[in-house]
């Protein structure tokens, strides 16, 4: 369903939840989270999760940790057709349901006095209803439950309401910056149902948000520490798109283009994220990057990308889900990281140079260390991933925007169902191929959209074996044609490995969508936590490095990178999980020189040696060269992904 007028048509249109199943190696990663924390947070997580919490009618937790889950948990569930995860949805649904007040209200309305380990006042936050009403937008998209139509109705008649007498920042903060959420679904229920006030609801939400257009733009603001919460720059800078499609002004869009911009330049990583710990700190490789600021900015850019059609926000969200989700989260989907460093040579309990430092359990992999709110809010990262990777098209065709292994449904051309296999072991291979199946028709005429990543400098494209012309507008091929049935699309994109600079003119590594990363053996150990520090979990794991890691290229390698950078496939089982060193199915061969005087300080590898400077000592010339292997950072625990350059 496109925007109705007058909002700016989307570029693109997303499909109803459960329409896009994962498949290869995605597959493996949803079947983990169902089996992991994900399918059991209630178990693992009782006191926040269970039968107390206010989203429930209990009096325990009352804000945003409840609605997180489910937030991942609702579309985990009807990607994968789980009756036992969707079984584990509906209480929350049914409850949020019967929650609701004459006024128009729903959800927790009592606070309670304090108690360890739970949130239980500010029930009636503008905010924690922001992350269930896009719980209730998937729960309708699945399932068309008009009762959800009629509570979002009468709620956002309340907002309307009450917002000039208890604003945004009434309650808390987070609403101001975290509104676009908001937004976005009153947006959506407008398409739905035509209903004017709507549209004024939405113009007093945006003018009580938080000014990201300025924040972006300002780049004496930008540049600055400690000037944003991570998190909420990951949710709000999505905030000029959203409006965008009310306002129709062009300069909205252009504004988060050119924060991005500016946040690469100041805070910016290789992995597609921003030092944020737990406020913007800088692009020093050893800062922090929060978990949940990465699902919230693979959100963020995926609304962006169905809204404006602008690829770069398509390479953004594959770059960020394929190199921080795997490496911040374990393979059993349970432990993870509250903050991860590009440049993560020691995971220890250990005071760091973060902003903020939760008893030193920052970086540990553990089940609540940090904070706990990346233990509830990890789990939309892959579904909605996979819910992103294919779009119907205004021309009633369809589009593959981000690749992964998968399979759709839709209805094409003059609404004739079609189903589409996505082969392909992308972003480790170059190959990707599509299959057209329609179960009544023999042949469907419709327009077959494909990205071109701007990574990606010489695509190729054949129908069955066939070469076709490649004409790339806007990062897009279209094919427009009479597709048959069983039709095959094979789609190269070659990848090259490249050198990008980052912080202290160090050099990062990429092929593709993938950055890659030193392999760093390390020393694995399980801790218990004391009484005292219970709140953090029961047990953390801590790494030490067993293997050298204070490596840099030459600069000859530098500047030969086809000569000196060797990629190597390996075959592995599709059955295997990829995302782990011992299983990396790609590696680049290449040769650097150890840093006797780069050494572990504080913890972490010590102050990054700027590559203008390390330069004309006798010493580094006599220093022998050493073979290393970098493999995907999606593969790594233990690491070093920005590397200085010795110059001659």
């Amino acid at each position: 369903m496109n925007n109705r007028p007058p909002l700016v048509p989307k570029k693109y249109i997303e499909l109803p939840l459960g329409s896009i199943k994962a498949r290869g190696w995605l597959e493996e990663m949803l079947i983990r989270q169902k089996n992991g924390a994900t399918g059991k947070l209630d178990e693992l997580y009782p006191s926040v999760m269970g039968p107390r919490n206010g989203w429930l009618g209990g009096d325990g937790d009352q804000w945003e940790r409840g609605p997180y889950w489910i937030d991942g948990l609702l579309p985990l569930a009807y990607i994968l057709d789980s009756k036992e995860l969707i079984a584990k949805t509906q209480p929350w649904i049914e409850w949020a349901i019967k929650s609701q007040q004459p006024n128009g209200y729903f959800g927790p309305l009592t606070d309670y006095g304090p108690e360890p380990g739970l949130q239980r006042d500010r029930a009636q936050d503008w905010w924690p209803k922001m992350v269930m009403l896009k719980v209730l937008q998937q729960y309708y998209s699945a399932t068309n439950d008009k009762r959800i139509i009629d509570l979002l109705l009468k709620y956002f008649r309340y907002q309307l309401n009450t917002l000039p007498q208890k604003p945004l920042g009434h309650w808390s903060f987070w609403a101001e910056y975290r509104a676009a959420d908001n937004l976005n679904v009153v947006y959506w229920l407008y398409n739905i149902t035509g209903e004017k006030f709507l549209l004024e609801l939405g113009d007093l939400i945006h003018k009580q948000t938080f000014d990201f257009k300025t924040y972006l733009t300002t780049e004496a603001i930008i540049s600055r520490f400690n000037n944003m919460h991570g998190v909420n720059l990951a949710q709000g800078l999505k905030s000029p798109i959203i409006y965008y499609q009310k306002s129709g002004d062009i300069s909205d869009v252009q504004s988060v283009k050119t924060g991005l911009q500016l946040l690469k330049h100041y805070h910016g990583f290789p992995t597609g994220m921003y030092g944020a710990d737990e406020m913007m700190h800088g692009a020093n490789p050893t800062q922090g990057s929060e978990l949940c600021s990465a699902v919230e900015l693979m959100y963020s850019l995926e609304n962006m990308l169905v809204i404006t059609g602008d690829v770069d926000f398509a390479d953004h969200l594959e770059r960020i889900a394929f190199n921080v989700l795997p490496s911040q989260i374990d393979e059993h989907f349970i432990n993870r990281q509250y903050f991860q460093q590009i440049n993560q040579v020691k995971i220890s309990r250990d005071i760091r140079n973060f902003d903020i430092n939760h008893a030193e359990t920052d970086v540990l992999y553990g089940f609540l260390t940090g904070f706990p709110c990346c233990t509830s809010n990890m789990h939309q990262g892959w579904p909605k991933f996979t819910q992103h990777l294919w779009f119907a098209t205004s021309d009633n065709g369809v589009a593959a925007l981000v690749y992964a292994p998968s399979v759709v449904n839709l209805k094409v051309g003059p609404g004739i169902p079609v189903t589409i296999r996505e082969e392909t072991f992308y972003p480790f291979d170059e190959t990707i191929r599509f299959t057209i199946q329609f179960e009544k028709h023999a042949a469907v005429r419709f327009p077959f959209h494909f990205r071109i990543p701007k990574w990606c400098s010489s695509p190729k494209i054949s129908i069955n074996g066939h070469s076709q012309a490649v004409d790339v507008k806007d990062g897009i091929i279209i094919l427009d044609k009479e597709w048959r049935n069983g039709d095959v699309v094979e789609l190269q994109l070659s990848m090259e490995v490249t050198l990008s600079r980052w912080y202290e003119q160090s050099v990062a590594v990429e092929r593709g969508p993938l950055v890659y990363a030193l392999k760093v053996d390390g020393k694995k150990e399980e801790h218990r936590f004391s009484d005292k520090d219970s709140k953090f979990g029961t047990t953390y794991v801590t790494y030490e490095p067993t293997t050298p890691w204070n490596f840099g290229f030459t600069e000859n390698a530098v500047r030969n990178v086809k000569e000196h950078f060797k990629v190597v496939k390996q075959h592995i089982s599709k059955d295997v999980y990829p995302w782990r060193a011992q299983n990396a199915p790609i590696h680049i061969e290449t040769v650097g020189r150890q840093l006797p005087f780069w050494t572990m300080y504080n913890n972490m590898a010590g102050p990054q040696p700027n590559g203008n400077t390390v330069s004309g000592s006798s010493l580094l010339r006599e220093l022998p060269e050493h073979k290393i292997v970098l493999i995907p950072f999606g593969c790594t625990i233990l690491r070093v992904a920005e590397f200085p350059v010795i110059r001659n």
